[in-house]
C-alpha cells in the first residue's frame, strides 16, 4: 500500500519543525512541491508570488532532514480563478483541479510500498486545502493510499508567541476568521465594533484589503499584525488600531511590491481591561 504524509512545518522558522515532522521526513521517499505563479493570498496559504522563495524554503527543510535516497517532484499549482464575485465556487473549482495534480502525482510517482511526503506550511488543520484535496482524491477511488497528518506550528500560535501575548483571556471567546467575513460583520455592525463580548477577541487571516482599517472604534481596540512570521522579512507592529492603522497598511504595501508575495495575520482584541497589560509595542521589526 501506498502512504502519504501531510506534514506541517511551521510558519518559515526551520526551528518550528517538530520532532514528529522532522521523522516523518525523514521517512520520506518522495516529497511533492507544488509552485505557483504570480498573484497574492495572505494569512496561512503563501501568496502566490512567492514561488521561489517557498519552494526553496522547502527544499532546504528537505535538504536538512529527508535521508537519501528521495526523490523530489514539483508540479505547477493552478490558478484560482479571482476574477469573479463566487468566491465558495471559485474555491471549489480551484481544490478540484489540485487534487487532479496530485492524484496524476501518487499514481504516476509513488510506487507500491512507498512514502510520499507533502510539506504544508503552518499546521494542515488551518485554513489550508490540504487534507480536502487529498479527501478528494482518495474518494475517487483511482489513487489507493493510507494517509497521515502531523500538526505544525500555526501562523496564529507564531504571532502570539512573537507579540508575547495569549490568544486567550478568561471568560472571552477567540474567534479565527478570514478578512472577508470580518469586513462583512464590521459593515452589519456585528464585528468587534458591536457586541464586544459576543464577538471576542479575533484572529484575522487571509485579509488582503486590511478590513480593520473600517474599524469604527480603533480607539478602542488593539491590534498585533505581523507578516512573513518566522522569516527572516519577520515584520511586526503592535497598538491600537486608530494609532497603527495606516502604518500598518503602507508596511504592508511597501514589503509586498518589494517581494512580490504577502503572508500576513492579525489578532484583534479590545482595549486591556484591569490587571491586563497593554499592547507589546508599535514599532517595526
Amino acid at each position: 500500500m501506498k502512504r502519504v504524509l501531510i506534514i506541517g512545518i511551521g510558519a518559515g522558522d526551520p526551528d518550528h519543525l517538530t520532532l514528529q515532522a522532522v521523522k516523518a521526513i525523514a521517512a520520506a521517499d518522495v516529497f511533492f512541491v507544488l509552485g505557483k505563479g504570480s498573484g497574492e493570498t495572505s494569512g496561512e496559504v503563501p501568496g502566490e508570488g512567492s514561488a521561489h522563495d517557498l519552494v526553496r524554503l522547502r527544499r532546504n527543510v528537505i535538504g536538512a532532514h529527508a535521508r537519501e535516497p528521495y526523490r523530489v517532484v514539483e508540479a505547477r499549482d493552478p490558478e484560482r480563478d479571482r476574477t469573479g464575485d463566487a468566491y465558495s465556487e471559485a474555491v471549489e473549482d480551484w481544490r478540484a483541479r489540485r487534487a487532479d495534480v496530485y492524484e496524476r502525482l501518487i499514481l504516476d510517482e509513488l510506487g507500491q510500498g512507498q512514502t510520499g511526503a507533502i510539506l504544508v506550511w503552518g499546521d494542515p488543520s488551518l485554513y489550508d486545502s490540504t487534507l480536502a484535496v487529498v479527501d478528494e482524491v482518495l474518494a475517487r477511488g483511482s489513487a489507493r493510499f493510507d494517509h497521515t497528518v502531523i500538526p505544525g506550528v500555526s501562523s496564529v500560535s507564531a504571532l502570539a508567541a512573537r507579540h508575547r501575548v495569549s490568544l486567550t483571556r478568561v471568560a472571552r471567546p477567540l474567534q479565527v476568521t478570514t478578512g472577508r467575513r470580518l469586513a462583512r460583520a464590521i459593515g452589519a455592525g456585528t464585528g468587534p465594533a458591536g457586541g464586544s463580548d459576543e464577538f471576542g477577541d479575533v484572529v484575522v487571516m487571509l485579509d488582503a484589503h486590511c478590513a480593520f482599517t473600517d474599524l469604527p472604534d480603533g480607539d478602542d481596540v488593539d491590534i498585533y499584525w505581523g507578516a512573513y512570521l518566522g522569516t527572516p522579512d519577520e515584520i511586526l507592529i503592535s497598538g491600537r488600531v486608530r494609532d497603527v492603522a495606516e502604518r500598518i497598511r503602507e508596511t504592508r504595501a511597501q514589503a509586498r511590491a518589494r517581494k512580490g508575495w504577502i503572508m500576513d495575520t492579525y489578532l484583534l482584541r479590545r482595549a486591556p481591561e484591569a490587571g491586563e497589560r497593554p499592547p507589546s509595542g508599535t514599532g517595526v521589526s
